[in-house]
C-alpha cells in the first residue's frame, strides 16, 4: 500500500464516521445549527461537497485524464469576482439541497476526487487558493478539514466524536504550517524551533521537530488538533507549552488555508 493509499483509506474512513453520525440523527438534523455562525449542519456538509468538488476541478486542470464539470478556470474566476465570499457561497447555494439530494451529492464527490488524486503522478502539483500541493498533502488537508467540520456537526448534534489515530494527519498539518500562521497575520516567523511532542487516542507517542529544541509542546494530540483546527482555545485543553515561541504559536496555529477567522473564545475560568 502506498502512502497515497493509506491517506485515502484514512479519507474514506473519517468519511464513513461523519457520515454515520449526520445518518443515526436523521435529515431534520440538517437544519441544525453548529457552533459556525451562520452554518447549520447542512452548511457543514455542503462545504465538504463544494471542496471536493473544486479539489477535483484543480485535479483535472493538470491531470488530463481526470474529468470534471466545471473547469478550474471557471473557479477561479468565480473566486475572483467575489474573493472574500465565494467559499461560503458555495456551501450556501447546496445547503438549500433536499438532505438526500446533499448526501447523495457528497458521496459522489468524494469519491470522485478519490480517484482523481489516484490518477495524479506523484510528482505532480495540484494548484489551489494557496501553494500547490501533490495528491498525497491534498489527501490529507480533506481529512483535515473533514475531521474539523465533524467536530461542529458533532456539536450540533450533542454527541462527542470518538477519538481516533486519523487525527496524526491533523496534528502534523498544525505543525507544517507553523509560517503560515504567522504569515497570514502579517507577522514575522520566529526562527526558534520548537519540539512537539503528543499522546495519540491509542497511547502512542508522535513527536515533530528538533528534539534538543528548548521550546516545547507537550500534550493530548486529541486536543492539540482541535487547537490547530481553531476549534478550542489552548488555555481550555492540558496541552504544556514553554513560555516564549512555543506558547505564542500555540495561540495563533492554524491547520487550514484562507483566513484565521475569530479566535476561540476561553471558557475555564
Amino acid at each position: 500500500m502506498t502512502r497515497l493509499d493509506e491517506l485515502l483509506a484514512d479519507l474514506q474512513a473519517e468519511s464513513a464516521s461523519l457520515r454515520a453520525m449526520v445518518g443515526r440523527a436523521g435529515p431534520d438534523a440538517l437544519a441544525l445549527a453548529t457552533p459556525a455562525a451562520g452554518w447549520t449542519v447542512a452548511h457543514q456538509l455542503a462545504h465538504l461537497t463544494w471542496t471536493d468538488e473544486v479539489a477535483t476541478s484543480a485535479t483535472a486542470s493538470v491531470v488530463p485524464s481526470v474529468e470534471t464539470a466545471r473547469g478550474w478556470d471557471v473557479v477561479l474566476a468565480e473566486a475572483a469576482s467575489a474573493p472574500t465570499t465565494f467559499v461560503d457561497d458555495g456551501a450556501a447555494e447546496l445547503a438549500v439541497a433536499d438532505p438526500t439530494e446533499l448526501m447523495t451529492r457528497w458521496d459522489a464527490g468524494r469519491a470522485a476526487l478519490a480517484a482523481a488524486l489516484r490518477a495524479t503522478p506523484a510528482d505532480v502539483r495540484i494548484p489551489w487558493f494557496g501553494p500547490p500541493m501533490k495528491a498525497t498533502s491534498m489527501a490529507t488537508a480533506r481529512i483535515m478539514e473533514t475531521w474539523a467540520h465533524g467536530l461542529d456537526v458533532a456539536a450540533a448534534l450533542d454527541v462527542t466524536p470518538e477519538p481516533t489515530d486519523r487525527i496524526r494527519h491533523v496534528c502534523h498539518l498544525g505543525v507544517a504550517t507553523r509560517a503560515f500562521a504567522y504569515a497570514g497575520r502579517g507577522l514575522p516567523v520566529p526562527e526558534e524551533p520548537i519540539h512537539v511532542t503528543l499522546t495519540a487516542p491509542s497511547g502512542a507517542e508522535w513527536s515533530w521537530g528538533d528534539p534538543a529544541a528548548i521550546h516545547r509542546i507537550s500534550g493530548p494530540a486529541w486536543e492539540f488538533a482541535q487547537v490547530a483546527v481553531r476549534r478550542r482555545h489552548p488555555d481550555d485543553t492540558s496541552l504544556v507549552a514553554t513560555d516564549g515561541p512555543a506558547r505564542e504559536w500555540l495561540g495563533i496555529i492554524q491547520a487550514f488555508a484562507g483566513p484565521p477567522g475569530a479566535d476561540p473564545e476561553r471558557t475555564r475560568p
